[in-house]
């Protein structure tokens, strides 16, 4: 078997797995002991004949299994330095550089800004692009201000200039600007900047009815609904905001009977939405505000802070980044890691994906194994290699950051977005990883403890696939599954 090195600096960090690490991974059992698994020699044979098989004729595979140790050695590789679209595997990168640059402890402060000694304040709330901001944290706002004796504001403004640039990537596909897994990430985010809704079939040849899930967040709100029900066929839901105006379009179908369907749309411009949910907090506390605005400006000089939220840990919002495949998490931690650096940026899209770079290169990843263009992986510009995926598992294991690393992958079976996969495999509970799609994409990288043999490390992408996605899905668990058979010998 051949061993490939890995990067000098990589060759030189100590594997650090300990049971704290593996986290949410099963026990072994007597069960599992006595489970007939394969020998290493066996593995190239068993997982080419997958690659290689029918469903996946005329894909582009890239495959690396290595262990995990500070000897690595690989036992499986396929196309490995070879770059491929990662789809959300490139949370794997932007969490690993957010955690090492930022620190797990890092937080984001929002602060309202007003007059001092003034109990009829101008009142400018500046975001520093808190992703976890939701409407409980505006009550929490109000509710400050009001038990400083303010009753009223003679004008409310919305900073949002925290983050230079495009708000949204300008990288990705038309469709995805409308849709809430595409929301821009802002300097002022509220709900994750989406608006979800359910959409029920009625009988065929009627519309679909169409509920808001949160009411009372779309005041004002009309619904266009161009949606049908039908008897037979795809169904489909296409929705997002009308530009200009509070007013959401609503196109597709669903079979009469079958199950409805929850979904999203991205808020074009979130800031105005930001300050009128605000201003609505306030004068349900008994603060009247009759007007509001947004501004990409700073503030005027002599504010004082009046009152201020802030967020959960870095390490709190890693976990629905990378276990639920949140995408604005992502891209709030790209640009806030960008600003961090390069505070004077003037695109904070641009200085994010280099200071991911930079970090994952201090980290001894090979610099041209990766390219970044957000946080999130949206963009079919993201290359990466299986090897830089690998090596960032594997260096990410030796710091001290390994345990909410790895502890905020999904588990194969039991969590997240794993956890309808592998179930009632030997996968089941000692895989933790991360998930990519995109259309014609799907991907796989993570840990995996095989009860008979050392710790591996993955990394399993598929581009430019036709085959429906439920199908390349199982070959790669397939994949997994067939590893977390191996026996030491």
């Amino acid at each position: 078997m051949k061993i490939y090195p890995l990067s000098a600096r990589l060759q030189t960090l100590l594997w650090k797995s300990t049971l704290a690490v593996v986290g949410g991974l099963a026990v072994l059992t007597q069960a599992d002991m006595a489970i007939a698994g394969i020998c290493r020699a066996e593995l190239p044979g068993k997982v080419d004949a997958i690659a290689n098989g029918y469903t996946l004729q005329g894909a582009n595979v890239g495959i690396l299994i290595e262990t995990a140790s500070a000897d690595t050695r690989v036992l499986y590789a396929r196309r490995a330095q070879e770059k491929f679209v990662p789809a959300s595997n490139v949370k794997l990168l932007t969490t690993a550089a957010a955690l090492q640059a930022l620190g797990p402890d890092f937080s984001i402060r929002t602060s309202v800004l007003g007059q001092p000694n003034n109990p009829n304040p101008d009142l400018y709330i500046v975001g520093r692009g808190d992703p976890t901001f939701t409407s409980y944290q505006l009550n929490l706002l109000a509710d400050q201000l009001k038990q400083q004796g303010i009753r009223r504001t003679n004008s409310l403004t919305a900073i949002d200039n925290f983050f230079s640039g495009p708000a949204a990537s300008p990288y990705w596909d038309e469709e995805d600007y409308r849709a809430g897994y595409g929301a821009p990430a802002n300097s002022l985010i509220l709900n994750r900047n989406e608006l979800g809704f359910t959409a029920f079939p009625t009988r065929a040849g009627q519309p679909l009815r169409i509920v808001w899930d949160r009411p009372e967040f779309v005041r004002g709100w009309q619904i266009e609904n161009n949606s049908r029900t039908i008897s037979s066929g795809n169904e489909f839901i296409d929705a997002g905001q009308r530009p200009g105006q509070k007013v959401m379009t609503v196109t597709g179908q669903l079979i009469a009977g079958a199950p409805s369907e929850n979904t999203s749309i991205a808020l074009l411009d979130p800031a105005s939405y930001f300050v009128e949910q605000f201003q609505q907090s306030l004068n349900s506390y008994g603060i009247a505000s009759a007007s509001n605005q947004v501004s990409h400006s700073s503030p005027p000089s002599g504010l004082v802070e009046l009152a201020a939220i802030q967020s959960p840990p870095l390490r709190a919002f890693i976990d629905p980044t990378n276990l639920y495949s949140v995408n604005i998490y992502a891209e709030a931690m790209l640009k806030t890691l960008g600003i961090s650096i390069d505070p004077a940026s003037q695109d904070a899209y641009q200085s994010g994906a280099n200071a991911v770079s930079q970090v994952l290169t201090d980290l001894g990843i090979a610099p041209n194994s990766i390219a970044i263009v957000d946080g999130s992986g949206l963009s079919r510009r993201n290359l990466a290699t299986p090897e830089a995926l690998v090596d960032t598992l594997q260096v990410m294991a030796t710091t001290p950051n390994a345990a909410i690393y790895r502890n905020s992958l999904a588990v194969a079976g039991r969590s997240g977005t794993l956890r309808n996969r592998m179930k009632g495999t030997l996968a089941e509970g000692r895989f933790q990883g991360k998930t990519g799609t995109l259309s014609g994409t799907y991907t796989l990288s993570g840990y995996l403890n095989p009860p008979n043999h050392p710790p591996l490390a993955l990394s399993i992408l598929v581009n430019d696939t036709n085959a429906r996605g439920r199908d390349v899905r199982s070959l790669i668990d397939q994949i997994v599954t067939i590893a977390a058979g191996l026996d030491d010998c």
